[in-house]
């Protein structure tokens, strides 16, 4: 029977909601909350962590918005899908009342509890049961509680991710998923159940964790007093829930082998899946349960992430720009600007890797760098240019990591938005990893949407749920400027390595 579908983004930022009407795929509302970012409370360098309830307050915002204008609609809804910022840790009592604030994906303070398990634990037990190290995954932020908090902990009934919480608010249920474990580094991959191993190594209960439920099924149904709060139906299932990454993959209808989904706002990401739980023995790249992994089917989403992308774009933009001679400042003259100067951008190369230590070049923060400069030569023509030829390369660097894996590039996928708005930057990402790469109008919201109407059943099959997503372009390799760009990037790839011999 024909409905609507309601997908929920639930991220650091904002959160988002999209009505997708199941008959024809195409999504007929969508609203955020807040209009300005999130606050996100840094107490002290390298911390980072949210209020939960107003995680919840924003969803009930942006149903309000969608709501003006579409409640006859809403009354029809016949799924929730969540998607969630990923590695979040959210505790709650035995009453479900929130512990403490999360600690989220950013905070970077249970490094050392990471590092401690993967030496416990071992090496090699880690990478071939649970794919990663520790890390400072959500696991690890738990055992950060535990050690700094003993009083927060003994409070601890049960722990979630952020879309686990969300789904708890609006169905009571505390449930988790398969996928969600993993990310959080508590599932094990080659076994295929709950990780006692790491239960027992950080000294936590079994009963911390949540019920595992599948990714696409009824995990949980609204209950009839948040239904009145919302202007929905009582007992709509909650059917989907994904991390934003896997989520974008899924958005992008991206589930098979050899397929990957890529992008780029203000970090980089390439996430592709793959059929056997292969893992970088040097950590550069995180290896987790894609959501569409079964114990028979088995699926694996491979993650790429680079920390420096939209944010060097942006610096440049305004660093380069001059509004004082009556200059726009904004990207569509960046782009203009850049392709004023020719492929490699004269010899001047950047290494964008200023926001932070980079998993791909394990855990180094070398900063970003400017290499080459001629003063004779170079403008901000060439310098704007290098900024995204770079962002290209470091992410090119990522995907031979991903190559070396077994990892197949067949097909490339990404959002029509950010940086591939950019024909230079879709170009070369196209050119230099030599894959076509498919644009698309959509967004984690509107995939959490069709996520929910396969779990809930509205949706049979892969190509019903993604009926009526919209691709926008294909951008394929330049022949004529691949060798260009070949050299570019092996001159680029040379400076790296003489930066960080460890790279090599």
């Amino acid at each position: 029977m024909p409905g609507f579908l309601l997908g929920l983004d639930i991220g650091s930022s904002s959160v988002k909601a999209s009505l997708l009407d199941s008959a024809t795929g195409k999504s007929v509302a969508s609203a955020s909350s807040p209009s300005t970012e999130m606050d996100i409370t840094a107490t002290r360098p390298g911390w980072a962590e949210q209020e939960p309830e107003e995680w919840w307050n924003h969803v009930r915002n942006a149903l309000a918005m969608v709501r003006r204008t579409h409640a006859k609609e809403l009354l029809q809804l016949a799924g929730i899908g969540i998607s969630y910022q990923m590695h979040g840790l959210v505790l709650v009592d035995s009453n479900g009342k929130v512990v403490r604030p999360s600690i989220i994906w950013c905070d970077s303070r249970a490094v050392p509890y990471g590092q401690k398990a993967f030496e416990k634990l071992g090496e090699e037990w880690c990478l071939e049961h649970l794919l990663n190290s520790p890390g400072n995954f959500t696991a690890a932020k738990l055992a950060w509680v535990k050690d700094q908090e003993p009083d927060n902990f003994r409070k601890v009934a049960k722990m979630m991710l952020p879309g686990d919480f969300i789904a708890f608010r609006l169905t009571g249920e505390i449930t988790t998923t398969a996928s969600g474990l993993s990310e959080g580094i508590l599932w094990d991959g080659k076994t295929e159940k709950v990780a006692d191993e790491v239960l027992d190594s950080f000294g936590f209960p079994k009963s911390v964790l949540a019920d595992v439920r599948p990714t696409f099924a009824v995990q949980g149904t609204v209950t009839a007093k948040v239904a009145e709060e919302l202007g929905i139906p009582t007992a709509v299932p909650v059917s989907y829930r994904a991390g934003d990454q896997p989520n974008n993959a899924f958005s992008l209808n991206v589930l098979e082998p050899g397929e990957l989904a890529a992008t780029a706002g203000t970090s980089g990401v390439v996430y592709g899946v793959i059929d056997s739980p292969a893992y970088d023995p040097r950590s550069r790249v995180n290896t987790f349960v894609h959501v569409n992994h079964t114990p028979d089917r088995k699926r694996y989403g491979v993650l790429l992430c680079l920390n420096g992308t939209g944010i060097l774009n942006r610096w440049l933009k305004q660093n380069a720009l001059d509004p004082e001679d009556g200059e726009p400042v904004d990207y569509a003259t960046v782009n203009a600007l850049a392709e004023k100067a020719p492929i490699g951008s004269g010899g001047l190369m950047i290494l964008p890797f200023g926001n932070g230590a980079e998993r791909t070049l394990e855990n180094a923060d070398p900063g970003a760098s400017i290499h080459g400069l001629n003063f004779n030569t170079h403008t901000r023509h060439h310098l704007l240019r290098a900024g995204q030829e770079g962002i290209v390369f470091a992410l090119n660097y990522g995907l031979a990591v991903m190559r070396s894996m077994g990892l197949p590039i067949k097909k490339i996928r990404a959002g029509y938005a950010n940086m591939f708005l950019s024909p230079l930057f879709a170009r070369a990402f196209a050119t230099v990893s030599g894959t076509s790469v498919e644009l698309y109008r959509t967004d984690g919201a509107e995939g959490a949407a069709r996520g929910a109407g396969l779990g809930a059943g509205l949706f049979s099959n892969r190509e019903e749920a993604f009926r009526g997503l919209e691709r926008k372009e294909t951008i394929d390799p330049v022949e004529r400027g691949a060798a260009a760009y070949r050299d570019a990037y092996e001159k680029w790839l040379e400076r790296l390595h003489y930066m960080l011999p460890a790279t090599r």
